[in-house]
């Protein structure tokens, strides 16, 4: 076996044969005899009567195979100007006396962790410390706000919560302490314990006996070795915003979370064991927990932990000097990232100061990567720009090009084709199956591979309404899109950002694909706003790239033009507006459910996950200038 295609079809006709082989390249105590388990749909059961552990396979396999030595994170923080870098062994020690310290106050197999953490190596050591003694992690980003720790305190019903004293970003500081506490306040349960890290020359008095310093934690602690855990026991949860407001426990079981990552490593990345690796992300996230920490050490390769921004600490040139500094082979990161670099550089200027020979593919994911941005990419990187497409639930790609299976031809604004082990189809509002190239909601085929999520935390019933009711026999992803006859995979948008305009369907992604082929346009963002005539209007938003000379109305005119040439009158797209920026989240998802919300007038909740809430009053005032917002 060695093309895509008879990989692939393998995976989907046999998949109890193809998974069964490659679990066979991970560390079990028991190996597992009973590969899926289907008495129960939509709960599937991936090698259920397997016994391993998530921290054995991520350091003491690699130990005991004369590894030991190896590096296994390097932490680079521009930030603070701190780097440090860790051996297997040296990670393992941290890590085993850490998960002493947890056991000795009280942690024990299946107990629940919240880690509200920055980006730096405790981060990391608390994750594996967990997964050790079979605790359950939950990490929520640091920095986030009061209320949504106290609700993911509450609905994870945590033993204990590992923080540090604050954060750094660029040009200031997030102070923790008074953001746990308050969460503390807020949450009806009580946790028992909180162990902080105090970070270099920003310490904080801790007010009880139950807050506890870390390394007073870990100087009492004793090694602890790892504990056996059952395969669908729980590794983690990770909560993402609910529409409803209660959060989203997304739950990942141990076994066929390391099944899945270690293979996904070699066969879509193509990382060796001797390669060093990047995913410029945030433990907070599900990239953070798939590869900055799992995937990476799982493969017995070396994961690069970045305190940073893309521009900022200290210029648009830091990516450049960490990938030439620590020899990266291959980086993961989101296309906002790359669209703030080429804004505050479009010549690439910065990129010529350094040696990138090791560097061999950029890896995009996130949110959809417009054409512009990955050709801008390209063209100064000289490696292959791939955009890949996954989601939390997932934990790693549904559709990508396979570089470690076999390198495929590249089509603009694809996220290329389905991965070994999700079968993708297409279905439109009708219930049927969606013809080549015709658009609607993508689903995936039950069961969903391993490593996926098996359920949501405490709440199998919104896991089978949520995701697996609409569509009989499939999850439903929320994006929409097409396959094209060649079976590459077009996310269009989010299902709420299908647009009806006068009936005819239209999707605010390929007007966004139009606006980031104009040249004075940094980044963008098309929304559908309420219409009486029409149902909805589209309407698009353009940040510009520094020093663009152009006056804005001009550049509005030129972009409404391209839009009308490339997709039509039928767009009715007539409003423009340049913004100095665009609304995110801190993982780099422009708000645009928030945006159109504002401009149709109507109550919105201010983001838990914002990145700057003063952006929005921004926006408002740009969107009343333009006699936007409706009756205001």
């Amino acid at each position: 076996m060695s093309n895509f295609k008879d990989i692939y079809n393998q995976s989907i006709n046999n998949p109890e044969n193809f998974w069964q082989d490659i679990s066979n390249d991970v560390f079990w105590f028991k190996k597992p005899t009973k590969i899926l388990d289907k008495s129960n749909p939509p709960f599937y059961k991936w090698f259920s009567d397997g016994v391993t552990n998530t921290c054995y396979n991520a350091l003491d396999v690699h130990i005991d195979n004369g590894k030991g030595q190896k590096t296994a994170l390097i932490y680079d923080s521009p930030i603070t100007g701190q780097k440090l870098k860790f051996t297997y062994e040296e990670l393992r020690s941290k890590v085993s006396k850490f998960a002493g310290g947890l056991k000795e106050q009280g942690v024990n197999k299946g107990d629940r962790v919240i880690i509200y953490m920055p980006m730096i190596p405790e981060a990391v050591i608390a994750m594996l410390a967990c997964a050790r003694i079979g605790a359950i992690h939950s990490v929520v980003f640091g920095g986030f706000a009061s209320d949504e720790l106290a609700s993911r305190i509450d609905d994870s019903t945590a033993k204990i919560l590992v923080t540090a004293s604050c954060g750094f970003e660029p040009g200031r500081t997030v102070e923790y302490k008074p953001l746990v506490d308050e969460a503390l306040k807020k949450a009806k349960h009580k946790i028992e314990k909180l162990i902080l890290f105090q970070r270099k020359d920003h310490e904080v008095k801790l007010s009880s006996s139950n807050e506890l310093d870390w390394q007073e934690v870990v100087s009492k602690a004793k090694d602890v070795d790892c504990v056996e855990m059952n395969s669908n026991d729980l590794a983690y949860i990770l909560y993402t915003s609910g529409t409803t407001g209660t959060p989203k426990g997304i739950v990942r079981d141990i076994g066929g979370h390391i099944v899945a990552l270690k293979w996904t490593m070699k066969n879509i990345y193509n990382i060796d064991e001797d390669d060093v690796w990047w995913s410029a992300s945030d433990i907070g996230w599900i990239v953070g927990h798939s590869y900055i920490v799992y995937a990476p050490l799982f493969k017995g390769c070396t994961t690069v932990l970045f305190e940073g921004k893309p521009v900022g600490t200290p210029d648009a040139g830091v990516f450049w000097k960490i990938i030439s500094e620590h020899n990266v082979k291959a980086l993961f990161t989101a296309p906002t990232a790359f669209r703030a670099i080429k804004k505050e550089d479009p010549e690439g200027k910065f990129f010529s100061k350094h040696d990138l020979s090791k560097f061999k593919t950029l890896f995009l994911a996130g949110e959809r990567a417009d054409p512009d941005t990955i050709k801008w990419a390209e063209n100064l990187l000289k490696v292959p720009v791939i955009d890949h497409w996954w989601q939390t639930e997932t934990s790693w790609a549904i559709s990508a090009n396979c570089i470690g299976i076999e390198m495929m031809k590249t089509k603009y604004g694809s996220a290329c084709k389905a991965v070994p082990g999700y079968d993708v189809k297409i279905i439109k509002p009708d219930q049927s199956l969606a013809k080549p190239n015709e658009m609607g909601d993508i689903v995936v085929k039950l069961p969903l591979p391993p490593g996926t999520f098996p359920t949501l935390w405490n709440a199998d019933n919104r896991y089978k309404e949520n995701y697996m009711s609409n569509y009989e026999g499939y999850y439903q992803t929320y994006d929409a899109g097409h396959i094209d006859e060649d079976g590459y995979i077009w996310i269009m948008s989010r299902t709420d950002d299908i647009i009806n305009v006068a009936g005819h369907r239209l999707s605010t992604g390929a007007i966004e694909e139009v606006l980031s082929e104009h040249q004075s346009v940094a980044e963008c963002a098309v929304l559908g706003i309420a219409d009486k005539l029409k149902g909805q209007l589209p309407i698009g938003l353009i940040v510009l790239k520094a020093g663009v000379d152009k006056d804005n109305e001009t550049i509005s005119k030129e972009c409404i033009q391209m839009v009308r040439n490339k997709i039509g009158p039928v767009a009715a797209f007539k409003v423009v507006i340049v913004v100095k920026r665009l609304p995110k989240t801190r993982s780099g998802k422009i708000l645009r459910g928030t945006i159109r919300k504002i401009a149709d007038n109507v109550e919105y909740k201010m983001p838990a996950t914002i990145d700057d809430p003063k952006i929005l009053d921004e926006i408002k005032v740009s969107l009343k200038e333009n006699n936007i917002i409706q009756n205001a």
